[in-house]
């Protein structure tokens, strides 16, 4: 890939609310289309919480091995051409599901075309991610670390709220739920189109991304990664990484399918409309909320004095399962309050992990470790939902939510064992 005229233009800058919240948007759609959408699309298709929670798990093996070719991408072309061409290839991905999803062999068909949009999501999350740290200096990125993380879960409340919502009024109305879907994800491509296009015209051309050479060797691709696996404190900063999630992947993977499941089965018998309400929509807003609290407390603070109020604070709120497996309550409003809850304390513990990724990538080659972190991140998610589905079904709901309270001692021990720096991503006084 070699730059354009345009590409090559001198260095702009841009007001950051005019291009963050937009691109990280668009970095959250496909990924929830992928590894939460499907997931209730499979279960109103009819497939198995076994296997659902194996192929949507197993798909986010995509954002693993994504800092193989991280790299490549900081070295050839433009971080910001990256983006906007990988915005229309996610759009075409959107056409592809929209056509495979009516087909009688629909379960096949539509695990490749996600697939797909995975392995381009993944590399759109490298090039988006590199290039807010490229345009951003580090206490900006501290102070817009809950912006980004409020517009990329926006995303999630517009995949998980309200297009599922639609969805299900489209599915009950048409007495198609394939059809519904196909036209869904139709509508979904033309939403990607625009976004892609406003991209391709708003986003700024920093110094550094103009500038950089087009390059690459293979001495220089091992050089990036075993600088990576070099760092001090490398070995307690990859058991962070893997582990700080571990309870929250196994949730992920099980609340939809407990939330739609009927009583009979020790679900809450939602239909997907009121799963869009409750989860999609109160839960994830206040997902949002946590995480713009969360930011503004370590812009604050600094990572160091936020780290252990943020982790607990993610971590004691996945209670509320314990107490709605038990209770099954009718109300949508009390179980709509009990989601925002532990979203909300979700939203805020999640901030100090991403900005403990930012700490681990700083320095040299800062796209690709960054990538390197959110792969391992993406493993942290994978492994324990490939297994959920499969443990709940052994023990049902109740007692898979205890064995999730008990998952914290893992995140909690790691988190007692990272080191970082005082004062790191506070903002510096006026």
């Amino acid at each position: 890939m070699t730059n354009t005229t345009a590409e090559a233009a001198a260095p702009t800058a841009r007001n950051p609310w005019s291009w963050i919240p937009t691109l990280y948007y668009a970095e959250g759609l496909p990924y929830f289309v992928v590894m939460s959408m499907a997931g209730v699309m499979y279960k109103n298709l009819g497939v198995s919480n076994t296997e659902l929670a194996l192929y949507t798990s197993l798909l986010g093996l995509v954002w693993f091995v994504k800092p193989l070719w991280s790299p490549l991408v900081e070295m050839l072309g433009t971080l910001r051409r990256w983006i906007w061409l990988l915005q229309y290839a996610v759009s075409a991905g959107l056409v592809l599901a929209a056509l495979a999803t009516p087909q009688s062999h629909f379960l096949v068909l539509t695990l490749a075309v996600f697939a797909l949009l995975a392995l381009i999501s993944a590399t759109h999350d490298i090039a988006a991610d590199g290039f807010y740290l490229q345009a951003q200096p580090v206490h900006q990125q501290a102070a817009f670390i809950g912006v980004r993380s409020t517009f990329y879960r926006a995303a999630n409340i517009s995949v998980q709220g309200g297009l599922l919502v639609l969805v299900g009024h489209m599915s009950t109305q048409m007495g198609n739920v394939q059809k519904a879907w196909s036209l869904l994800f139709l509508g979904m491509a033309v939403l990607f189109a625009l976004l892609a296009t406003w991209h391709l015209f708003m986003l700024p051309r920093p110094v550094q991304a103009s500038t950089k050479s087009n390059s690459a060797s293979a001495g220089e691709f091992l050089r990036t990664f075993t600088a990576y696996f070099r760092k001090p404190g490398i070995v307690v900063s990859l058991g962070f990484l893997l582990l700080y999630r571990f309870p929250e992947a196994q949730l992920l993977a099980m609340v939809k399918p407990f939330l739609l499941d009927p009583h009979s089965a020790g679900g809450l018998g939602l239909s997907t409309e009121a799963l869009g309400i409750a989860y999609g929509t109160f839960g994830v807003a206040a997902l949002v909320a946590g995480g713009l609290l969360g930011g503004w407390l370590v812009s604050r603070l600094g990572l160091m004095r936020a780290l252990w109020p943020l982790a607990l604070v993610m971590h004691v709120p996945n209670v509320v399962f314990v107490y709605l497996a038990h209770t099954q309550p009718d109300s949508l409003a009390l179980i709509s309050a009990a989601l925002a809850v532990e979203q909300f304390g979700y939203g805020l513990g999640f901030t100090a992990y991403m900005m403990y990724m930012v700490l681990v990538a700083d320095g040299e080659h800062k796209t690709a470790h960054y990538a390197i972190c959110t792969g391992f991140m993406a493993l942290g998610i994978v492994v324990p939902g490939a297994w959920s589905g499969w443990l709940q079904t052994q023990i049902g709901y109740a007692n898979f939510f205890y064995w999730v309270l008990l998952s914290t001692i893992p995140s909690l021990l790691m988190t007692a064992l990272i080191k970082v720096p005082e004062g790191f991503g506070k903002k510096a006084a006026e």
